[in-house]
C-alpha cells in the first residue's frame, strides 16, 4: 500500500517536472517571425463633421388683440303662424315665397315623389292589330317607395292593355312620403298608363 502511494507522488513529480520544462523552453525561445517583405505607409482617417441644416419654422401668428365692447345680442326672431317674419320689437313683414321657397316647403312636407316610371310593354296583340289607348291604374305607395295592390279603374279599349300596365305600375319607384319623421304609405295613388305605336 505504501509503495503504491510512494511511487503515483514520484511518477506524478515527474510529469509536473516535465511539463514545466517543457512550457518554458517554449516560452523562452520562440521562433523569430519571418519578413512578408510587404511594405506600405500608414493612412491617417479624419472625420469630417456634417454641415447640419436647422429649420426653423415660421412663427406664429399673434391673436388679434380682443374688441373694447362686445357687439350687442340680437333680439330672437319672431314667425307668427299667420305667414309673417320679423325681429322682436320690429313690426313683422309677409314672408317672401319664391319658387325656391315653395320647393323647400314641399320638400320639408315630405311628399311624395316620383323617381322611377317604367315604359310598359306593347302587347302582341294590340300591336298586329294597330290599336292604341290606355288604362288608368290606382295603387298604393309603400314606405319603402315600391308600388303594391294596383287596381286598374279604368281600360280603353278594354282586354288589350291591363296586364301590361299593371306590370310596368308595379316596376314604379317613388320617394316615400314622410311624416313625422318616419316613411309612411300613401293610397290612393293613380296613373294613366298610355299605349300609342311609334310612327
Amino acid at each position: 500500500m505504501l509503495f503504491r502511494y510512494t511511487s503515483a507522488v514520484l511518477l506524478g513529480a515527474v510529469a509536473t517536472f516535465g511539463l514545466l520544462t517543457l512550457m518554458r523552453s517554449v516560452i523562452a525561445d520562440p521562433l523569430p517571425a519571418e519578413d512578408s517583405g510587404i511594405k506600405g505607409e500608414v493612412l491617417e482617417f479624419v472625420r469630417l463633421e456634417k454641415e447640419h441644416v436647422i429649420i426653423v419654422d415660421p412663427p406664429r401668428p399673434k391673436r388679434p388683440p380682443p374688441p373694447d365692447e362686445p357687439p350687442p345680442p340680437l333680439p330672437p326672431i319672431v314667425i307668427d303662424p299667420g305667414g309673417t317674419i320679423g325681429w322682436e320689437g320690429e313690426p313683422l313683414k309677409p314672408i317672401p315665397e319664391t319658387e325656391g321657397d315653395l320647393l323647400n316647403r314641399y320638400l320639408d312636407d315630405g311628399e311624395y315623389l316620383p323617381i322611377v316610371r317604367v315604359s310598359p310593354i306593347y302587347p302582341r296583340r294590340a300591336l298586329s292589330r294597330g290599336i292604341e289607348g290606355y288604362v288608368l291604374v290606382e295603387f298604393v305607395v309603400a314606405e319603402t317607395g315600391a308600388v303594391r295592390d294596383p287596381v286598374v279603374l279604368f281600360a280603353d279599349p278594354p282586354g288589350f292593355f291591363e296586364r301590361a300596365a299593371v306590370t310596368a305600375v308595379l316596376k314604379f319607384k317613388y320617394k316615400p312620403k314622410v311624416f313625422g319623421g318616419k316613411p309612411v304609405a300613401v293610397p290612393g295613388v293613380r296613373s294613366r298608363i298610355v299605349f300609342e305605336m311609334e310612327d
